[in-house]
């Protein structure tokens, strides 16, 4: 007995963690600073750690209570119904129950290169196939209705990534409602909005009130700080009611983090300091890195660095972990997390640092190449 044939199912490569990098250097894991994986370098809120040592006793029990007041929590905060909100372990896991709704076997998805690895893999997973548009670094990673209906051709299932990761490019409301216009009336608009805290733009979740092809996706692992809970969650129309029973798993999220999600949603006061701290180093970041950057809605910032590896590499070993963004088809970019101040600031020097010391080596080799050739 084997498994079915994987062969064409990618491996998720998630950033490097402070633990593992400090057993490969032979460091103190406090003399890092983890930039890898966007996580929000303020922690969780205090209300919600509180509320897992409160319910910590509780989780003999299933999460039938606390399951129904988040749904019914974040039905509120959206206006909408609570039938319309669908739990997750994280946005991943919503990812799943959008395919398990809608994929049959054979059907594909339209997905963005470079984008996130999880759209394909989960296809792949309920026997779907997929396609790709290019997010074109030529035009600053813009994604417009005509340059996606370009690769379209009838997918089921259509993802936007705004803001987009690893790029932190956004789409706006208006193209988003074009797109989903212009594309088939079996085809489903998934706008992820994993980042939508930290962005200027309008969320799609007011697509839901007239429309039946739009879904949204949000997490709380980002401005919410609770990215080691899974907890996320799609919106989806209301004609989608019924659906979420039929192809959930029994209570998809746990007690714990149900019970995190509600205190941490009624901690407006973190989620803006988040905001705050991601803008200010977003900006900072831009300013005094030497080397260019891209706008980013993100709590995260692009930037071309030539060898990609080479520098994170040099980076692990000045105590600053940040994402070698190879995986993602862009070997000369990597993706720094927003930080706090202080871990920013230090981040920056760093990278300037080596930044700096590359191009040295680059041009001494290329001297001695010169002095070599004059040999001859």
């Amino acid at each position: 007995m084997e498994p079915r044939d994987l062969s064409s199912h990618a491996e998720y490569v998630p950033g490097e963690g402070i633990e593992e990098v400090a057993r490969e250097l032979g460091v103190d894991p406090d003399s890092l600073i983890k930039l890898a994986s966007n996580e929000n370098p303020l922690g969780p809120p205090d209300a919600a750690v509180d509320a897992l040592r409160e319910h910590a006793d509780g989780i003999s029990a299933y999460p039938t209570s606390a399951h129904a007041d988040l749904t019914s929590s974040i039905a509120d905060r959206w206006a909408i119904d609570d039938e319309q909100v669908w739990l997750s372990a994280g946005a991943d896991g919503a990812i799943d129950l959008l395919h398990r709704a809608t994929i049959d076997p054979g059907q594909s998805i339209l997905a963005p290169e470079p984008g996130f690895a999880y759209y394909p893999m989960s296809a792949r997973y309920h026997h779907g196939e997929v396609t790709h548009y290019n997010v074109p670094k030529d035009r600053d990673f813009a994604v417009t209705p005509d340059a996606l209906l370009e690769a379209y051709d009838g997918e089921r299932v259509v993802y936007l990534t705004s803001p987009h990761n690893p790029t932190g490019a956004t789409v706006a409301l208006d193209d988003v409602e074009e797109i989903a216009d212009r594309t088939g009336e079996e085809t489903l608009i998934v706008v992820d909005e994993a980042y939508g805290e930290f962005a200027d733009v309008e969320s799609a979740r007011t697509l839901l009130e007239e429309r039946t092809d739009v879904a949204v996706l949000r997490t709380f692992s980002k401005a919410y700080g609770l990215a080691g809970l899974r907890l996320g969650y799609a919106l989806v129309p209301e004609k989608w009611a019924d659906a979420y029973a039929r192809i959930n798993t029994p209570f998809a999220v746990s007690e714990l983090a149900c019970r995190a999600g509600l205190a941490a949603m009624e901690t407006d006061d973190h989620v803006e300091r988040s905001v705050e701290v991601v803008e200010w180093a977003r900006e900072y970041m831009t300013a005094e890195i030497d080397a260019p950057t891209w706008e980013s809605g993100g709590n995260f910032l692009l930037v071309e660095v030539g060898d990609a590896t080479a520098v994170a590499e040099a980076l692990k070993r000045e105590g600053v972990i940040v994402r070698d963004c190879t995986s993602f088809g862009l070997p000369e970019c990597i993706r720094i997390t927003c930080g706090t101040e202080d871990q920013t600031a230090e981040a920056v020097e760093a990278v300037n640092d080596v930044l700096a010391d590359l191009n040295r080596g680059d041009a001494e080799s290329a001297d001695e190449e010169a002095e070599a050739v004059t040999d001859q």
